[in-house]
């Protein structure tokens, strides 16, 4: 009679997240009773969770983000996790839960943060992930080679959600915060909170309420709402241009002009002046022309018309060879930064990452 009653518990718990699951079974043509199975093998209990995080001991706090706090875990079997907790007044938490338990049974990939399980009890809305010991992307000052090898990943684990895994996918929120690094310091994009999947031909949409970072916001998304996988590869290439220069776009300040860095990138290109724009402490490794190759591909993913910007396996095929590449055009929210600003805020924000705080962030404040 208990496990008969703890069974029934798990059924009500996820009955709310069965129904999306089951649409997106139809529409990548899944069986839908298998794809509720991995669901219910996903559920943590939630007396598990309070004994791994000693009952969410502040000792135990990695950090908070715009859902809720994030804590670190260890279960019976020594295992390390990273338990996101859903905040109870967090009005936008419900459906972003919603989206990471369900694209998880979807998403392997060695370039991806792996979601380890849910729970969802009562009140409580709780996401259990592997745990990142190397904190994120933006902790880390790297040479060339590193930082070259986590660029790629990047780039192969975006074009594992646009092209290659079961659904397409468009991240919506990509930027350096969001990439976590493992022991190897491999990098693995986290926060699918704010993905968009998309089934059979469809490759772009638009909504009112825009998500995400700004300063790594496509400025189609940011101004008119629309996205699609180019907007994500306007993203990356703002984070291929941070990884290079060891700035951030956001706060960007240079004593010559009031450009943010996508800005100050096009204005050294166009004078022939790459070089500046590099991080000193990489300007005289041996791969020089890898580094300004990969300018060259950050501005080629900023340009303002999506049309114009490669598809993520383009990306990665620029970056494994020494192809010619095309020329860049005028990069989107190039100008002064207060022009920016007014222009590209949106009528409404769900959910806006207005610092570079990840929502799952795994490190310590």
């Amino acid at each position: 009679m208990i496990l008969v009653a703890h069974y029934i518990r798990k059924i009500r718990a996820t009955r709310g997240l069965e129904d999306n699951i089951e649409t997106i079974a139809r529409t990548t043509n899944q069986n839908n009773g298998a794809q509720t199975n991995n669901l219910e093998a996903l559920f943590f209990d939630l007396d598990k969770i309070v004994e791994a995080t000693s009952n969410f001991s502040s000792n135990n706090k990695l950090g908070e983000g715009g859902f809720g706090p994030v804590y670190k875990g260890t279960l019976e079997d020594g295992q390390e996790i990273a338990v996101k907790r859903f905040s109870k007044s967090s009005g936008q938490g419900q459906n972003e839960f919603k989206n990471e338990v369900i694209l998880i049974a979807k998403l392997q990939h060695r370039n991806l943060v792996k979601l380890l399980g849910y729970c969802l009890q009562g009140e409580e809305k709780i996401l259990i992930y592997e745990y990142m010991p190397n904190k994120s992307l933006d902790f880390f000052i790297f040479d060339w080679s590193k930082r070259y090898h986590i660029i790629c990943g990047i780039a192969r684990g975006l074009l594992y959600l646009h092209q290659d895994s079961r659904l397409r996918i468009i991240h919506r929120d990509i930027k350096a915060s969001n990439i976590l690094l493992d022991n190897e310091m491999n990098p693995k994009i986290s926060d699918f909170g704010m993905a968009k999947t998309f089934g059979g031909d469809e490759s772009e949409g638009n909504t009112k309420r825009v998500v995400g970072t700004y300063g790594y916001m496509a400025p189609e998304y940011a101004i008119d709402g629309l996205f699609s996988m180019k907007s994500d590869v306007f993203s990356f290439g703002i984070l291929l241009l941070e990884i290079i220069s060891g700035k951030k776009n956001r706060g960007f300040y240079h004593l010559d002009h009031s450009q943010n860095l996508i800005g100050h990138a096009w204005r050294l290109w166009k004078e022939g002046r790459l070089m500046e724009l590099i991080n000193p402490c990489f300007k005289d490794t041996s791969n020089l022309s890898e580094v300004l190759r990969s300018i060259h591909i950050g501005l080629l993913c900023v340009q303002e018309h999506p049309e114009d910007r490669p598809s993520m396996s383009y990306v990665v095929v620029m970056l494994g060879s020494e192809s010619t590449l095309p020329q860049p055009k005028q990069p989107g929210f190039s100008l002064d930064k207060t022009n920016v600003a007014a222009n590209s805020s949106p009528k409404k924000s769900e959910s806006s990452s207005t610092n570079e705080i990840t929502v799952t962030l795994l490190e310590p404040r």
